[in-house]
């Protein structure tokens, strides 16, 4: 099985973030043009949480709060789980899973270096099992 790592080699490990004291209307704006469903939020440098569209329903929404006045600070994820680069994309399933949640940042030594989504570990089993269809398809005719 794979590794967050070989998932974040293929996708890139771009980091779009937000300052925790902008407004969520501004993470959404962020979101919309960027096609994301999460943005990770950073203060002075450091990874202090996570936005979701899944924030902005339960905690902005539901609660009747405005979105061009609320911050993100008010509504993020704070202290979201994290794996590292060498977690098994088998492990990353079970807990994204388990735990109901889509997103997950990836921290190594203390630095946030990507983030991976419960798409990109799908997409990551589709492409890996196609490989080993071929190759067995491969060593079955003999080509």
């Amino acid at each position: 099985m794979g590794k967050v790592r070989n998932i974040l080699q293929k996708k890139g490990n771009k980091i779009y973030s937000i300052d925790p004291s902008r407004t969520v209307f501004d993470g959404l704006e962020l979101m919309m043009e960027k096609n994301l469903s999460a943005l990770l939020v950073i203060e002075n440098e450091k990874f202090i949480g996570i936005f979701t569209e899944k924030d902005y329903a339960r905690k902005v929404i539901l609660k009747g709060k405005a979105s061009k006045e609320t911050p993100i600070r008010e509504v993020m994820s704070e202290h979201p789980i994290t794996v590292t680069s060498d977690a098994t994309v088998e492990d990353c399933m079970k807990l994204m899973t388990n735990r109901q949640f889509r997103h997950l940042p990836v921290v190594d030594n203390n630095e946030l270096v990507g983030i991976v989504s419960i798409g990109d570990l799908v997409k990551f089993i589709i492409e890996e099992q196609r490989i080993i269809i071929e190759d067995l398809e491969h060593y079955i005719t003999g080509h």
